[in-house]
């Protein structure tokens, strides 16, 4: 089973800027489609962004569209996600997924689609 750690999550002001990474074990992992979650208290699981295998789709959650970017490098078995312009409803726990079975060749953008997650790592922006 892969594992993954997210890092790189923390406090900021509005406007400003985080970059996230997602380190999974394994060398297959080049292989799988990835994406991010996130859930702020009381609320569900969102969609923040996906990726496939080779990193040429790349789909986003309108409310993070043009702000966020989601990147991967297989070599380094690592996923980021750059977040500028934050906002304070950015305020959440992130988590990085994978989906391990075939090739990664379409993003996912729905929760059950996924069957490896990482613990999450934390965001704050404030106002």
């Amino acid at each position: 089973q892969v594992q993954l750690v997210e890092s790189g999550g923390g406090l900021v002001q509005a406007g400003g800027s985080l970059r996230l990474s997602c380190a999974a074990s394994g060398r297959t992992f080049g292989r799988y489609a990835m994406g991010w979650f996130r859930q702020a208290p009381g609320k569900e699981r969102e969609f923040v962004a996906a990726i496939t295998w080779s990193g040429v789709i790349r789909n986003y959650a309108d409310s993070v569209k043009g702000r966020f970017t989601i990147s991967r490098d297989n070599a380094k078995n690592t996923m980021y996600l750059q977040m500028n312009s934050l906002k304070p409803e950015d305020t959440a726990a992130y988590y990085c997924a994978a989906v391990t079975k075939g090739l990664g060749s379409r993003p996912h953008s729905t929760p059950d689609e996924y069957d490896a997650w990482g613990q999450g790592t934390q965001v704050t922006v404030s106002s």
